[in-house]
């Protein structure tokens, strides 16, 4: 239910307006309201009086209507007058008086009602009908003793107003044009509903019901409430990393694949959840669960022999849209007898794999990263040795950053490997800055690119990159821990302050000083974190070293996300927005990405082949 809230001040991190003139809108505050046993005042008894009085008793509360015998030369709508006859609702046959406000409610509010909705201009009051109230008079009481109210067709009038609201279960989607255009409201809230996958509300309660159990079983008092509010995105420690000396990691074991689940997974296979899905989700990691172990090279014994040998394809589904993956990598999604998935492919790509063909998306988490890669590469081995062709799919490219080289020594090492066929993907180190704006080289800004990780094996912090003024440095895996980072680029760190020498005997003298070396990186420098790429929901927040971190901690996090340092960040981007202390800080840009709906420059019979594909 959105209320109108005054203009804020300007804060260190700005959203970009979302319309092309640049133009900046005043927006509400949307908030879900528990309306159970609320007394809400209906003034009028037309057929709006009567959607309002349904509205009321489906969020639980008992409607009031105040109407006067034949007011407006109308009867009593049909709808109220069947409400009224269950006792569903109350009607006062009378005209309204403003003692209404304050004696009709509940007994724990000193019987002041809980809301008000005008549903007519004038409001007869008093004993004759020359008597009346204005629409605008009962707002101004309600105002004054700050009782919502909502008048019709008058958003001046109104504390609050109603959406436009897509209901499933205990899914809800409301839409508003902050009164702008209600009709068009109720036309978007249609479109977006039809969107979703059948059953998606369903699978709220039933995975809700998941997570109550988990917390129930696993998870300690202090953390019972995490991931209950909506209003907030994923926090930027969602995938922090859990080390092996986390004592409290197999705690919550359960609950971050949740998390994960919750997350990664395609909607409309969210929306499929059965209960043996269930079941699978609370049997997984249960703390007397067996931790399996990657299978040695095969010695012939290690399974019987078949007639046939399947094989295995390693490919790259590219950043994230579906018309981004290479032809041979959608066939190949096409022919495979099972498809194993990393947890970063996306919804669109993921819906492109037949429905005929099994498909398992890795159970990676922080902490549980290495134990999801050997399931998968056990499961891939199983499919190899059962004749099937099995195809890893991987977001990006299988050999930047996937684990792809890794996963081909597996195969070699079981005497797989002439069967192993690996497909390139566009890597995101490359293709999410151009979906940003930022050209990773340009003459005259940057010569040259970096991709680094920005965690190394087993959480370990990688050496930093030294500083390079015409450098663009491509970030991956390096949000979870951004405050370290940004620390070891512009700062020397404890091994490069001092290094230890040995003495001739193989004892160890006092540190001696490291020259310095390193060029380091100056906390100006621009940098832009690209979340989801190339989706629909990609998000860039523009700003420098200096305010990353604090941008990211304060935005939330969007995964998978990386980071692009250097001058290339502003080539085609200038900062306009200014901090409080006057000082750039950051921009948001969260409209999403639109580049490859080209389908309507496309002559008729070209569109309807790319439709098809």
């Amino acid at each position: 239910m959105p209320a109108p809230t005054p203009a804020q001040p300007p804060e260190r991190g700005t959203t970009q307006p979302s319309s092309a003139e640049g133009k900046r809108y005043q927006t509400s505050l949307l908030t879900a309201q528990d309306c159970r046993s609320h007394i809400h005042l209906i003034l009028g008894s037309n057929p709006l009086a009567a959607s309002r009085a349904t509205q009321s008793l489906t969020a639980g509360a008992k409607p009031i209507i105040i109407s006067p015998p034949n007011a407006d030369n109308t009867n009593l709508h049909y709808t109220l007058a069947a409400q009224i006859d269950s006792g569903a609702a109350t009607h006062l046959s009378r005209p309204f008086q403003e003692q209404d406000l304050f004696t009709l409610g509940r007994e724990e509010v000193n019987h002041v009602v809980d809301a008000v909705f005008i549903t007519t201009s004038t409001i007869p009051s008093g004993e004759n009908d020359s008597s009346i109230l204005t629409a605008k008079s009962i707002s101004e009481v309600c105002k004054r003793n700050r009782i919502p109210v909502n008048v019709v067709d008058c958003p001046d009038l109104c504390s609050f107003s109603l959406l436009s609201v897509h209901v499933d279960g205990p899914l809800q989607i409301g839409v508003t044009t902050n009164g702008r255009g209600c009709k068009l409201a109720s036309r978007i809230r249609r479109e977006v509903a039809a969107s979703l996958p059948v059953g998606l509300g369903e699978a709220c309660d039933r995975l809700g019901g998941v997570r109550r159990r988990i917390v129930q079983e696993d998870v300690a008092k202090e953390v019972v409430n995490e991931g209950v509010d909506d209003s907030v995105d994923q926090a930027a420690t969602f995938n922090k990393l859990v080390t092996e000396e986390d004592a409290d990691a197999a705690k919550t074991r359960r609950m971050r694949w949740l998390s994960q689940i919750c997350e990664y997974w395609p909607l409309k296979r969210l929306a499929g959840v059965t209960d043996s899905d269930v079941s699978a989700i609370l049997e997984s990691y249960s703390k007397d669960a067996p931790t399996p172990t990657t299978s040695s090279p095969s010695n012939g014994s290690a399974s019987p022999p078949t007639t046939k040998t399947g094989r295995v394809i390693l490919a790259g589904s590219g950043p994230g849209h579906p018309d981004l993956l290479t032809r041979a990598t959608y066939k190949a999604i096409q022919a495979a007898d099972l498809i194993l998935a990393d947890k970063l492919v996306p919804a669109g790509v993921l819906e492109l794999i037949p429905r005929r063909t099994p498909v398992s998306i890795a159970r990676k988490f922080p902490g549980n990263a290495d134990r999801a890669q050997e399931e998968l590469l056990e499961q891939a081995l199983q499919g190899v040795r059962e004749g099937k062709t099995v195809l890893r799919l991987k977001q990006g490219d299988p050999f930047i950053y996937g684990r792809g080289g890794e996963e081909v020594d597996f195969f070699r090492n079981h005497g797989l490997g002439d069967k192993v066929v690996v497909l390139p993907g566009i890597t995101s180190s490359l293709s999410a800055p151009l979906f940003a704006g930022i050209p990773a080289t340009q003459r005259d800004v940057a010569d040259q690119v970096l991709i680094c990780t920005g965690t190394g094996k087993k959480g370990k912090a990688p050496v930093p990159p030294e500083y390079v003024g015409s450098r663009t440095v491509v970030f991956l895996m390096a949000l979870h821990r951004i405050g370290g980072l940004v620390g070891e680029l512009t700062r020397y760190t404890v091994e490069e302050e001092q290094e230890e020498t040995p003495e001739e005997n193989g004892t160890t003298v006092v540190a001696k000083p490291r020259p310095r070396r390193r060029a380091l990186w100056p906390l100006d420098t621009p940098c832009a974190v690209i979340e989801r790429a190339s989706c629909p929901d990609q998000r860039v927040i523009r700003t420098t070293l200096e305010y990353v971190a604090e941008a990211i901690e304060q935005e939330g996090s969007r995964p998978p996300g990386l980071l692009v340092v250097g001058r290339a960040c502003e080539a085609l981007y200038k900062p306009a927005s200014v901090g409080v202390d006057g000082k750039k800080s950051w921009v948001v840009e969260d409209e999403g990405f639109k580049g490859l709906d080209l389908d309507d420059l496309l002559p008729g019979d070209m569109a309807g082949l790319s439709a098809l594909s």
